[in-house]
């Protein structure tokens, strides 16, 4: 059985019409065919998940468990799963086996979920296009040739091609929301601070946030329940109580505002990507909200503020990572500092050196005034034109992504072009707000993504929009072409 939307299975699961054993059997068997080709997976994990959906049928059979008991999903592998290998995509941590749960994986558990597996991603989450991983690219099950997106271009693979009906991702930049436009699913990111990061591997500490990828908005906001909430091991963990987000989508539109920037209308936005998000503000105004424009003008500089912030705090979160303490370790060191040295270089593939590099660089004495602080007061300025925009509007909306997902190699050589890339998403992790991204069309056989952005924790806003527009459309429910296995193509080491 292909998966369904989580509310579709989990409708079935209490009516006992499916097991989750014969679900969870369902996803082993398509990673077994599909793997080979889009190398979605780093990890599978067959026994705990079966373990792990027995016990699931028993709750279920006491009347037991949530709406998401016994449901199959994937996490990224940027999440550390007691037992497991957590690899972040490098060879840096190949042979680290987490010795704990982060939070995400631990409410999710006990939520009821069954986990199949951690999913491939860019190498530390630093990549638009899942090239970055040492276990080898992902691809799109559009067009195989192509990109899913990344850093999550695991887990919006699986999801897409039906291997699972939700994975978890990260979104530092655009992580969630660039991969799920690419592959044609819905990808959300809430507020910064509304999941603990306890366990979720570092990239850059002010940016990265935990969310999903699912079919639907409707499938996000059950998640979003289980997973959101205060941890009080996570110091930026927001003490905020999580609102009912699956019993407000059903909230109607009309009267309600949606502001479209003309700043995401540049030059670089592909014509048919801004054809398909005219037709999407179309619906929404057949749904009763009013167009109306609203002025970011600081959002030009929201790539060069990012590409500062994001590798200085890279460059210091990664510097645990030195062949000592844990992860990948240079053979026959012949000093302190030769360990150091060729445990890093090993361990490290080039986009993260590169980060690496420009970090301490932006942060040295000398250049930390006329970088990282300047970089800062953008930051507050990117901040300031969101907050003031929402005071007039209920969600921003634009594109997702400039282009349909391109080519595999097409933008590997010019890390410039990849960056710009993030371009429509940054902006959302500068300022801490919650985004969808929402499949809204195609470009001939490509899927296009629809971006609704809301004001800081306003989640049940983004979410009730999304699925407004979802009731009134069908391009979330449309399926990739079943590819036919080919394991010369995939590209696990």
């Amino acid at each position: 059985m292909e998966p369904d939307s989580i509310a579709g299975l989990s409708r079935a699961l209490r009516a006992r019409k499916v097991s989750s054993r014969e679900l969870t059997e369902a996803a082993l068997a398509r990673i077994g065919r599909l793997d080979p080709l889009l190398n979605a997976f780093i990890t599978v994990t067959p026994e705990q998940a079966l373990a792990a959906a027995t016990a699931a049928d028993a709750r279920l059979a006491r009347g037991e468990g949530t709406a998401l008991t016994g449901v199959p999903i994937a996490h990224k592998d940027i999440f550390c799963t007691r037992g497991i290998l957590t690899s972040c995509g490098s060879k840096m941590l190949a042979n680290f086996t987490a010795p704990y749960d982060a939070a995400v994986v631990e409410r999710l558990a006990a939520a009821g979920v069954v986990s199949v597996g951690k999913t491939n991603m860019d190498e530390f989450a630093m990549g638009s296009s899942n090239e970055t991983s040492y276990y080898g690219p992902v691809r799109n099950p559009w067009d195989p040739e192509r990109s899913p997106g990344g850093s999550s271009g695991g887990s919006a693979a699986a999801v897409a091609a039906g291997v699972v009906p939700a994975a978890t991702g990260t979104d530092t930049g655009g992580s969630i929301r660039q991969p799920a436009a690419l592959v044609g699913i819905t990808g959300f990111k809430p507020s910064y601070g509304r999941c603990s990061r306890y366990g979720m591997i570092a990239f850059a500490s002010s940016l990265d946030q935990a969310g999903v990828l699912t079919r639907s908005a409707e499938d996000a906001a059950l998640l979003m329940e289980a997973m959101a909430g205060f941890d009080p091991r996570d110091s930026t963990s927001a003490n905020r109580p999580v609102p009912a987000y699956a019993a407000a989508l059903d909230q109607p539109l009309r009267g309600r505002r949606i502001g479209v920037p003309p700043e995401f209308f540049d030059a670089g936005l592909d014509a048919r990507c801004e054809a398909r998000l005219r037709e999407a503000l179309q619906v929404f105004a057949a749904l009763g909200a009013e167009i109306v424009d609203v002025a970011l003008p600081h959002l030009a500089l929201s790539v060069p503020t990012y590409y500062i912030v994001a590798p200085a705090e890279a460059s210091s979160n990664l510097a645990r990572f030195d062949g000592v303490r844990f992860g990948h370790r240079c053979e026959a060191p012949g000093s302190i500092e030769d360990l150091y040295k060729r445990s890093r270089q090993e361990g490290f593939g080039a986009e993260v050196k590169r980060r690496i590099m420009t970090g301490t660089y932006v942060l040295s004495a000398g250049y930390y005034d006329a970088y990282y602080l300047q970089a800062q007061k953008a930051r507050a300025l990117i901040a300031a034109d969101l907050r003031r925009a929402f005071e007039s509007v209920d969600v921003i909306a634009g594109p997702t992504t400039p282009t349909p997902a391109f080519r595999l190699g097409e933008k590997t050589a010019d890390p410039v072009q990849m960056y710009l890339n993030d371009i429509y998403t940054i902006a959302v992790n500068l300022a801490g707000v919650p985004g969808i991204s929402v499949p809204c069309g195609f470009a001939g056989d490509l899927p296009v993504g629809l971006q609704l952005i809301g004001p800081a924790f306003g989640e049940g806003v983004v979410l009730n929009f999304a699925h407004q527009y979802q009731l009134a459309t069908d391009w979330h429910r449309r399926r990739p072409p079943e590819p036919a296995a080919n394991p010369a193509q995939g590209g696990r080491r």
